[in-house]
Parts: structure tokens; C-alpha cells; sequence
């Protein structure tokens, strides 16, 4: 049996040991596996905590059950959502209780009250697709943080969340009016305004302990009347400390909104009722431009005057990362300035919000201060200056130079009249300290987020970082401002709430957690008895990351090992591989619904399947060994990568630029070197080796694969048995089809064929000349060479880089020709792995002349070029994983809609297969799991619509998910020639 390189939580613990087998003799899914601690060890703060085990209740039976067992043993409890915390309020060192994995049902909307009931792991944006999906657009759920695709109303309730249009809808607590709780002793009650009760009357215990909590609490707001109304609810903000305001008498003693903000220490909410709100009609967008923050600031009282709906700031560093990392289209439709304003204004009419906005302008031109504007009325346009608000400030947590930015005092907030004169003087207290700032926020709020590029790894960066916060926070607090304006405590701020409150402030909080938990058993060292925030850093010892990305020269700390047969030696990334120190837990990977990333997560719901997930425990394997070699040894990094699908989704989608495919690659690479592979690894991992060959034998090739005994050994050597086989094309047929493109010397552009497009589908060839030709370019032919994809993708990087640097060097012809690839997996192979594994000057040039066809007609179109053919009334359009990672999906969006499709289905994540994974024995079923996630409610939206695949992978897909479905490349449908037909069932379109 293999021995785990990373250490158990509980070390043996016998009360840690009982308690794990009497939830598991209950039923309930609970996990000790080092694995799954490195996952749940940290959330998306500068901490780490590891805890003793995770629990995954399935219902409030299952949660009363776990509190009941921790309570009687003394063991604490950490309440978890999606795990998004920036304050380090979702990691403890017993028991961490995941609600969202399979606590999510939602009920059907109260349309006569505008609520809905809610269990806590509902992810936010999935509730608010829900309630505009059954409303039909008319409500909403208004609370919409930047991590809304991933955090859950739990998780937002405990830290009182809000987002971009809270100057419309203010916090979580305005929206919570009864929550279901389970308290420290395992009650189960519900909670209201002026009410405290058992959800079920005939439980004695829960009903006596109702009683005794309400009056208590009663008891408690009455004999500190004064305190609570002078320290409290002083600015819209004030989200620090408990929010025991809600509990005098003036306020209807809201037990529901006083346990908003309470962080998983006073109960555990595990079901909502909230509040839904009317959804605007329409939108208008006014950006505005300023010379700097603090004068973008000076304004907000006078367009908060004006009632708009949002009011976010974001300064020019923010503006750069975005520009640098999603490219200088991203920010063109920003106003001229260093800092910026967006308001926007609802309507029932886009003139009404548009002179809305006008209003405003005129107002601010008085005043002199902004220098520039846009007023944006299109959808798209708005969406797209949205996102670099949202975006951005994701991606600034790495700046330009790759050095990577913490947050910390990234969530204060003062009121909004304040807001300059705080900011005037908090910016030259960051410059002092030598930091670099990245600040965004809710202006209309007084909110200001900021990440800095804190030294969190040096004894003297810590305490420098320390002596920073302790003179922030007393910054803060003069301009009568709170720690935390959203995102809670935790073990970021609680200890410095010393500095905002007084002693006896400090006490009342004290005896309002001892009411709810006298033993401290939940979620312990926050808000009260707090744990030193400069404690339980998770830099602390690590070892420095190595450069970003792809395979650097040997360094001091770089592992270099022997290739073999005595080629170039490659060096074995140390300590870190695919990036993964840049993990930082944002989560985006656990979102369901938009971009590709991460496509395992979708189909499992499981952390261990997440980039978030994997990244940690790689992390953890570093932690553990100082280095990453020979990590593929360790069980723990085997089962994390997986389900890994090589997708490379997250290399685009994760704000940090994690590449867990890249990872895999590495580590497998390594651990294979000089030793016999998996099968696969030689059959398909070697494939455009062996096609010359068996399309040469096409016709005993394509007899062969379909026999069964020669499936059932197939099976048996790891090649999915259940896999549809695609038909290999004669040779004389593929010499036939490319005879037929008629490619010419000294062309406009040349066409790659690789090996899968000439092998599977050569009916592409001749379509793409034709339709280049008909745009008005001249066509040629590359020389053959192999991009080596599917050596990477089972991690041979030897026999890839040897592909890649022929491939360079027959490419490199000395012209800026481009180069349309129409595989779009080996097209993204060459323009991103081509640079980092082979380098040089003529890689670079290489890759800059390549092109994806779709990227390549969509230029075309830019210059006034139309398609001849007749477009479709419909289509379902499936992009490649890889295309979209390295190229983006917009292009062949734009195709279509230039050519005419008036309508489109889009299937927004992963195929499923991915080169080799789909094909794999052990990975047929996920793989079938990822495409029902997408591809098949677009196939079954789009009925018999053209479906558009320009990957084979994605091709075969649709064929197994149909097999009297076809799929037609870019190419086929674009072709004004012969092949339009080719390959078309008839009536699919």
C-alpha cells in the first residue's frame, strides 16, 4: 500500500476517531483523507488551517446529527459554502461542514410575498437564474457579489454580503426575513423578525431552547440600549463585529438580520427565506473618467444624490492588469482617465435611464472634476465594461510582472462623505509601506476593496504586514469606519476589533455568542477570543514559486532529469508546477454556468474535481516535500488530477493563470521517464504516428475496431469499449480531397493539415481552401509536421518538444504569412505551447502567424467579406476547449452572427472528451457526465439544427451522444463549392 506524503488532521486523535465513525455510522458522508484536508486546509484568504475531517450533511437531520456528536465530544464545527472567504472564516481544526454540496434545493417563489425559501448551499447566481427563469424577468435576487456564480446564501448570510448595486439593495440583511438554524447543542429553530421559534413544536428540546434564547436575547439588547444605538449601524457599512442593532426595540427584534454577519459562530444557518425584488426593464451605463481615485471619490455624494442602482470605483492599475492579461479590446470602451466611476441608472425605458444619466453628467461637468465619459445603452457594450470591474479585480491578484497580491485590508469601509478624505490619506500609508495597490470597490457605499503585494513569506515581510494592518485599521477607525465593509472578520480583522469598538461593545459581543454557544465550539477564534491575524499565514515557510509558466532553464531548486536516449535534457519544474502557487481560492472553478473552467467540477459537484481543489493539493504536496518531484507517486496527486480532462480551460479562466493541465503533463512526464506507460499512452498518445499507416489498411482498420472481441481487448488496455471509434479515411481518398483544395505556391495564407483532419474528416481540406479562396486570399500548404499535442496530453514532453521544434523549424519560412490550422486543439498546441517548450525567436514567430480557421474567417469578415452559402435559421455551436482557452470563443460567435444565423445555441463548457481523456476506460463515464452538463441541452435546444464542431474530439462527442446526430466543421458549412453536403444527415438542417 502506497503511504501518503501528507499528514492526517487528527494524528490518531481517539475523540477525533469516535466522532468520524459515529457520523459514518449514521450515514453521513464524512472524509479524513490527506487528500481532502490539503483541499479544505484553506478558502480564498492568506490562511491555512488544516482541519481533522470534512463533513457533507444532506439535509438538517444530517447537520443536527454532526453538532450533536461534536457537541458531546467538545470537537468544534466549521460552517462552509463555497468557500470564497477573503478573511480567513471558512477553515478551522476540527471539523469543517460543507453545506454546499448537497444542501441546495430551493422551493417555488411566494409570488404573493416576493420570497423564496432557500437551503444555505444554494450558489447565489443559480438562485437568481432561477427566480427570472420562473417569474418570466419580472423578479429577482438582488445581492450580487463578484463571487456570486460560486458563494451561497449560507456562506453570504454568515458574512453579510452585498455587491455592485448595493447602493440600490444594501446588504444580505435586507433581504434575509427568516432563517432555519441549528444551534451549538443541535436545536432546530427559525428565526424572524420579533420571533424565535421551533421549526417543529413537538421538539421539547428545540422548543425550551427557543424560549431560552429569545429571552435572553431580549434581556441582553435591554440592558445595553445606549451601547448598541451609539456604536452601531453608524455608516451602511458596517459589517464588523455582530450586528446586534437588529435587536432593539425600535428595530422589531430581528433575530434573522442579528445573525447576519455572524460568521458561523452563533449557529448554522441551513435554510433562508429571502427576499426577492422587481427586475429593472433595462439598464444605461455611465463610465467616468478622473485624473485619480481621490477625485473620483469627491463626487460620489452628488451621484448618490442622483439614486442610480450601482456605483463602483476602480483606478488605472486595474485597467492595465485587465488590458495586459484579456488584451487591449477589453478596455476600449473606456472613457480617457486613471481612475473611474461606473453608475448606472435602471428604467422601464433605455431613454428613461439614459437621461438619467444625462442629468447626472451635467451636474458633474459643474463641478469639474471628471475629464471623460462614455454612456452605454447596448446590452453587450454595458456587459462588456461590467466585466472589467469584475474581472479585473480577480485578475489583480497577480500584477503585470507575475508577482502576486494578497488580500488583508482589502475590505474597508467608511461612509460615503468620507470617502476622499480616507482614501487621501490611506494611499500615502501604502506608498510609505512600499506597497503597490490594486483598489476597486463600492463607492456609493464607502467600500473600498484592495489587494496589496504584502512580503507573507519573510519573518521581516510578516511583520511589516502586521505593523501595516494595526495603522490601517486605526486609519479606518478615525474616519469613524469599519474593518470589514462585506466580507466579514474572520481571522483577518477580528483581532483588531479592539481598535473599533470598546471594552464594553467587546463584552456584549462576548455574552451574545455565549447565549447561542456556551462551549465555543463553532467556527472558534472569530469575532470573539479572536486568533492573531498574523497567525496560521499559509506563506509561511513555503518555498518561493519558480517562473509562471511552461519549462524554465535549470535553476538552483530545479530538478533536472535525464531524457532518455541521451536528448536535450529538460528540466522538471521545482517546487511548483502549472502555476499552481498562484492559487489564491477565488473558486471560479466552481461555477456551473459561464466560461469552460472547470468541467470535472460540473459533472462531480466535488472540490477534489476544481482547478481550486487540485491547485491545493499540489500546494500541499510542496508544503510536505519542498518540491514537486516525483509527486505523481503520491495517491493524493493521482486521485486531485484524475478527472483532470486537459481541457485547459483554467489556463484562461483562472484569474491566477493556474494550469492544472500543464501540471499533469509535468508530473506524469516525470514520472514516467525510462519506465513502461499505461497503454493509452502509446496508442493514443502516439496516434499520428501510427495514421499513415492504418489509413493505409483504412477498410481492415475500420473492420477491425468494430469487432467485438478486438473492443472488449481494447477495454481491457484502457480504450473504452463504449467509445464510438471514428471511420479512418482511405488514403487515395484523403490524397483526392487534397488535390481538390488546389493550394498554390506563394499564397496570401497557407493551411495546416494535421494529422486528425486528414486522417478522420479530409472533407475539410478542400471546403477550407475554397472558402479562403472565396474571401479573397490565395491559399498553400504547409509542410506535414506534427504540433505533438497528444504527447503532451500524456505527458511524453520529450517526443512533443521534438514535434514542435520540427514543426518550427518547416514553418518558419522566413514570411508573416498566416498560418489557418483547422484543428483548433493543434492551432492553440503551437500558438501556446510552441513558445514555452521549444522558445526562441522563430517559435515566437510562429505562433504569432497562427490562427484557428474560425479566427482566421472572422478576420476575413472584418475586412467586409461575406460567406456565399445560405446561413442556417439556427445552430448549435459546440467551441473546443483548447480553442477557447488560447483563442476565446468570440470568433466563431461573431462568423455566425455576421453571417446571418439569427438565431444560436451555445454549449458553454467542455465536450467531454478532450483528445484522449473521452476515449479512456476509466473516464468514459465522466466524460459522459461532462457532456450532459452542455452539449446535450444544446443539442436538445437546437432540434435539428446545424451543429457546428470544428474539434474532432467535439465531433465525436455529438456523435456519441446522437449517433444519427451530425456535426459539421466551420469549413463544411461555410463552403460554397461541392462539400457542403458532405458528412450531413439528411434534414439535420
Amino acid at each position: 500500500m502506497e503511504k501518503s506524503i501528507m499528514p492526517h488532521g487528527h494524528g490518531g486523535d481517539p475523540t477525533l476517531t469516535r466522532l468520524l465513525a459515529a457520523l459514518r455510522g449514521q450515514g453521513i458522508e464524512v472524509d479524513d483523507s490527506p487528500r481532502r484536508l490539503s483541499e479544505y486546509s484553506y478558502d480564498a484568504s492568506n490562511y491555512r488551517v488544516r482541519p481533522a475531517g470534512v463533513a457533507f450533511p444532506a439535509n438538517v437531520d444530517d447537520v443536527r446529527a454532526v453538532v450533536r456528536e461534536c457537541s458531546a465530544l467538545g470537537i468544534s464545527i466549521t460552517p462552509r459554502g463555497g468557500g470564497t472567504s477573503m478573511a480567513g472564516n471558512a477553515i478551522g481544526t476540527s471539523l469543517v461542514l460543507d453545506l454546499s454540496r448537497r444542501m441546495a434545493a430551493v422551493e417555488k417563489p411566494d409570488a404573493g410575498e416576493a420570497a423564496v425559501w432557500v437551503d444555505a448551499g444554494v450558489v447565489l447566481g443559480e438562485l437568481r437564474s432561477y427566480i427570472e427563469s420562473v417569474t418570466e424577468g419580472t423578479l429577482t435576487f438582488a445581492p450580487d457579489p463578484s463571487s456570486m456564480t460560486r458563494a451561497t446564501v449560507g456562506g453570504s448570510i454568515g458574512n453579510d454580503a452585498c455587491g455592485n448595486h448595493s447602493v440600490a439593495y444594501g446588504r444580505m440583511t435586507q433581504h434575509v426575513e427568516e432563517v432555519e438554524l441549528v444551534t451549538a447543542d443541535g436545536a432546530y429553530l427559525r428565526a424572524g423578525r420579533n420571533f424565535l421559534c421551533a421549526v417543529d413544536h413537538r421538539d421539547g428540546h428545540s422548543v425550551a431552547r427557543a424560549a431560552e434564547l429569545l429571552h435572553g436575547l431580549k434581556e441582553l439588547a435591554q440592558a445595553n440600549l445606549a451601547a448598541l444605538r451609539v456604536e452601531l449601524g453608524n455608516i451602511p457599512r458596517q459589517v464588523s463585529g455582530y450586528h446586534l442593532g437588529h435587536l432593539l426595540p425600535e428595530n422589531g427584534l430581528d433575530v434573522a438580520a442579528a445573525m447576519a454577519g455572524s460568521e458561523g459562530t452563533c449557529a448554522i444557518v441551513v435554510r433562508a427565506k429571502v427576499r426577492l425584488v422587481p427586475k429593472p426593464r433595462t439598464t444605461a451605463l455611465l463610465c467616468l473618467g478622473y485624473a485619480n481615485t481621490i477625485d473620483s471619490a469627491r463626487d460620489v455624494m452628488t451621484i448618490l444624490a442622483a439614486k442610480p442602482s450601482a456605483i463602483e470605483g476602480l483606478d488605472a492599475s486595474i485597467v492595465d492588469i485587465m488590458r495586459h492579461r484579456r488584451g487591449a479590446g477589453s478596455v476600449d470602451s473606456l472613457p480617457q482617465g486613471k481612475a473611474f466611476l461606473m453608475v448606472e441608472f435602471p428604467g422601464d425605458t433605455i431613454q428613461q435611464a439614459s437621461a438619467a444619466c444625462e442629468r447626472l453628467l451635467a451636474k458633474l461637468a459643474a463641478d469639474g472634476r471628471i475629464l471623460d465619459h462614455a454612456l452605454v445603452t447596448e446590452p453587450l457594450e454595458r456587459a462588456k465594461l461590467w466585466r472589467v470591474r469584475e474581472d479585473g479585480a480577480g485578475l489583480s491578484s497577480r500584477r503585470i510582472d507575475g508577482i502576486q497580491t494578497w488580500p488583508g485590508w482589502e475590505d474597508s469601509a467608511v461612509a460615503p462623505d468620507r470617502l476622499a478624505d480616507y482614501l487621501a490619506e490611506l494611499l500615502p500609508l501604502v506608498e510609505r509601506y512600499g506597497y503597490t495597490a490594486f483598489m476597486y470597490g463600492h463607492f456609493g457605499a464607502g467600500c473600498v476593496h484592495m489587494r496589496l503585494d504584502y512580503d507573507l513569506r519573510s519573518d521581516n515581510g510578516r511583520h511589516t504586514f502586521e505593523e501595516f494592518t494595526r495603522e490601517a485599521a486605526k486609519l479606518v477607525v478615525a474616519h469613524g469606519g469599519s474593518l470589514s465593509g462585506e466580507h466579514g472578520d474572520g481571522r483577518a480583522r477580528s483581532e483588531l476589533l479592539e481598535v473599533m469598538y470598546t471594552p464594553a461593545m467587546l463584552g456584549i459581543f462576548k455574552a451574545f455568542k455565549h447565549q447561542w454557544d456556551p462551549a465555543g465550539i463553532l467556527n472558534p477564534g472569530i469575532i470573539v477570543d479572536p486568533e492573531p491575524f498574523a497567525a496560521s499565514l499559509a506563506l509561511a515557510g513555503v518555498a518561493q514559486p519558480g517562473p509562471g509558466h511552461g519549462e524554465p532553464d535549470a535553476a538552483p531548486g530545479t530538478a533536472v532529469v535525464h531524457s532518455a536516449g541521451n536528448r536535450e535534457l529538460l528540466p522538471v519544474v521545482s517546487p511548483f508546477v502549472g502555476n499552481t502557487h498562484a492559487c489564491i481560492g477565488v473558486g471560479r472553478c466552481r461555477a456551473t454556468s459561464g466560461g469552460f473552467m472547470c468541467p470535472s467540477y460540473r459533472a462531480t459537484k466535488d472540490e477534489k474535481d476544481s482547478t481550486r481543489g487540485r491547485a491545493r493539493v499540489l500546494q500541499e504536496l510542496v508544503r510536505a516535500k519542498g518540491t514537486s518531484h516525483d509527486g505523481w507517486s503520491s495517491p493524493e496527486v493521482r486521485e486531485a488530477l484524475d478527472l483532470c480532462l486537459s481541457c485547459k480551460a483554467c489556463s484562461a479562466g483562472c484569474p491566477t493563470g493556474v494550469d492544472i493541465a500543464e501540471a499533469k503533463s509535468q508530473l506524469v512526464d516525470e514520472h514516467y521517464r525510462g519506465k513502461i506507460r499505461p497503454f493509452t499512452h502509446y496508442s493514443i498518445g502516439w496516434l499520428p504516428r501510427w495514421l499513415p499507416f492504418l489509413t493505409r489498411i483504412a477498410p481492415i482498420a475500420n473492420a477491425g475496431t468494430a469487432v467485438r472481441p478486438f473492443r472488449i481487448v481494447g477495454e481491457w488496455l484502457g480504450v473504452s469499449a463504449r467509445r464510438r471509434l471514428p471511420d479512418f479515411a482511405k488514403r487515395g481518398r484523403i490524397r483526392r480531397r487534397v488535390r481538390e483544395a488546389r493550394f498554390t505556391d506563394n499564397a496570401d495564407l497557407l493551411l495546416f493539415i494535421d494529422s486528425f483532419t486528414r486522417a478522420f474528416r479530409p472533407e475539410v481540406v478542400p471546403a477550407a481552401a475554397r472558402v479562403l479562396r472565396d474571401s479573397g486570399a490565395s491559399v498553400g500548404c504547409t509542410p506535414d509536421a506534427c504540433c505533438g499535442l497528444t504527447w503532451i496530453s500524456t505527458g511524453q514532453r520529450d517526443g512533443a518538444r521534438r514535434r514542435l521544434a520540427r514543426l518550427i523549424t518547416r514553418l518558419d519560412d522566413g514570411t508573416d504569412r498566416p498560418i489557418v490550422v483547422l484543428e483548433p486543439s493543434c492551432a492553440a498546441t503551437i500558438r501556446d505551447e510552441g513558445p514555452k517548450m521549444v522558445g526562441g525567436a522563430a517559435a515566437a514567430r510562429v505562433a504569432a502567424r497562427v490562427r484557428s480557421f474560425s479566427v482566421a474567417v472572422d478576420e476575413a469578415m472584418s475586412r467586409g467579406w461575406r460567406p456565399t452559402a445560405p446561413a442556417p435559421e439556427k445552430a448549435v455551436l459546440q467551441t473546443h476547449c483548447h480553442e477557447h482557452a488560447v483563442f476565446g470563443s468570440g470568433a466563431q460567435k461573431r462568423v455566425l452572427q455576421a453571417w446571418g444565423v439569427p438565431e444560436l445555441v451555445e454549449s458553454s463548457s467542455c465536450c467531454g472528451v478532450a483528445g484522449n481523456f473521452g476515449f479512456e476506460a476509466e473516464h468514459f463515464d465522466v466524460s459522459m457526465q461532462v457532456a450532459r452538463h452542455s452539449l446535450a441541452p444544446a443539442l436538445a435546444a437546437g432540434g435539428g439544427a446545424l451543429v457546428l464542431t470544428d474539434g474532432f474530439s467535439c465531433a465525436m462527442q455529438v456523435s456519441q451522444l446522437d449517433s444519427n446526430r451530425s456535426s459539421l466543421h466551420l469549413a463544411v458549412a461555410l463552403d460554397p463549392g461541392p462539400s457542403r453536403e458532405a458528412g450531413r444527415v439528411p434534414g439535420s438542417w
